[in-house]
C-alpha cells in the first residue's frame, strides 16, 4: 500500500513536542510509579468520608487494642484498633488528609518566599544578593527542628500554626537553588536579546527565566513537601504538632510507640505509610526534573 503524503512528512519532520513528551513520561517507571501512588493517597484523602469504615473520633474501649485481620483480627476493623478503641484504618485514611494538606501548603508558602527571594537575588546582584545571601545564611545558622519546636511551644501546636511555622522556615533550599539557576540563566543570548529590545524586568523574568529554571524549581518543591510531612510527622510524635485526636500518622507513631515491644503493627502501619508517600513524592520530583529538562525538550 502507497504510503500517504503525511506519513512521509512525518518521517521527514520526526516526532513532535507532544509525542516526545508523552514518550518520556510513559518511559519513567519512578516518575508513573510516584504519580499513581500519590495520585492514589490523594483521592484516599479527599473522599475519605466515604472510605472510612468509621469514625476516626470515635472510641469503643470495649474493642481497644484489636489487632489487624493479617495478625488474626476481624474484618469489622481490617487494621485493628488502637488503646482507646478507634478504628485504626479510618485514622489512617483521614491522617493522609493532614499530611498531604501540610506539606503542600508550606511547600506553597516557602517556594513563594523562597523563590521570589532567589531569583531577585541572582537577577539584580549586588546589594540585593548580599542582602538575600545574608538572610540566607541567617537561616541556615537556625536548626529547623528545635526553631520549629520552640514556636510550636509557644503559640500551640494546631493545624494552622504547623503549616505557616513549616512554610516560613523551609525557604532556604528554594532560594538557594533558584538564585544558582537564575545565575546560570541570566547571561543567556535569549535573556540579553529580550532585554535589548525593551522588555519589562517581570517580562524577561516571567517569560525568559522562570520557563528555564522551572524543572529545578519542581525538585525543590517536591523535596521541600517532602521534608515537611517529615517535619510534621517529627512534631506530632513529639507531642507539639497536630493535637489530639485529630488523626496524624506522627501522632499515631506517638500513640503506639509505648506498646512498640507487644504490638508492632500500631507504628509499622503508619510509619509504613509515610515512607510510601515521601518515596513516592520524590519519585515524582524526579520524574518531572528529567522529562522536563532542558536538553530533553529537543
Amino acid at each position: 500500500m502507497a504510503r500517504t503524503a503525511d506519513t512521509l512528512l512525518e518521517d521527514i519532520q520526526g516526532p513532535t513536542p507532544g509525542q516526545m513528551l508523552r514518550k518520556r513520561i510513559f518511559g519513567h517507571q519512578g516518575l508513573l510509579f510516584g504519580v499513581a501512588v500519590l495520585g492514589l493517597l490523594l483521592l484516599v484523602a479527599i473522599f475519605a468520608p466515604l472510605l472510612a469504615p468509621h469514625d476516626p473520633y470515635a472510641q469503643d474501649l470495649l474493642a481497644r487494642m484489636q489487632p489487624p485481620v493479617f495478625l488474626g483480627g476481624s474484618w469489622e476493623h481490617p487494621l485493628g484498633t488502637d488503646h482507646l478503641g478507634r478504628d485504626y484504618l479510618s485514622r489512617l485514611i483521614y491522617g493522609a488528609r493532614i499530611s498531604l494538606l501540610i506539606g503542600g501548603f508550606a511547600a506553597l508558602i516557602s517556594g513563594l518566599i523562597g523563590t521570589a527571594m532567589g531569583v531577585a537575588a541572582g537577577y539584580f546582584g549586588g546589594r540585593v544578593d548580599m542582602a538575600v545571601t545574608f538572610l540566607i545564611n541567617v537561616r541556615l545558622a537556625m536548626p529547623v527542628v528545635l526553631v520549629a519546636l520552640a514556636i510550636v511551644a509557644v503559640f500551640g501546636g494546631s493545624l494552622q500554626v504547623v503549616i505557616l511555622v513549616l512554610g516560613f522556615l523551609l525557604w532556604d533550599r528554594f532560594a538557594v537553588v533558584m538564585r544558582s539557576s537564575t545565575l546560570q540563566v541570566r547571561s543567556r543570548e535569549y535573556v540579553t536579546a529580550a532585554q535589548a529590545i525593551g522588555c519589562s524586568t517581570s517580562r524577561v523574568i516571567l517569560s525568559e527565566i522562570m520557563p528555564n529554571i522551572v524543572n529545578n524549581l519542581i525538585v525543590v518543591v517536591t523535596l521541600e513537601m517532602a521534608h515537611a510531612i517529615l517535619l510534621e510527622a517529627a512534631l506530632s510524635f513529639l507531642g507539639l504538632g497536630v493535637q489530639p485526636p485529630t488523626p496524624s500518622w506522627g501522632l499515631m507513631v506517638s500513640e503506639g510507640k509505648q506498646m512498640m515491644l507487644f504490638e508492632p503493627w500500631l507504628v509499622a502501619i503508619p510509619g509504613i505509610t509515610l515512607f510510601v508517600l515521601v518515596l513516592a513524592i520524590n519519585l515524582l520530583g524526579d520524574g518531572l526534573r528529567d522529562v522536563t529538562a532542558p536538553e530533553n525538550r529537543s
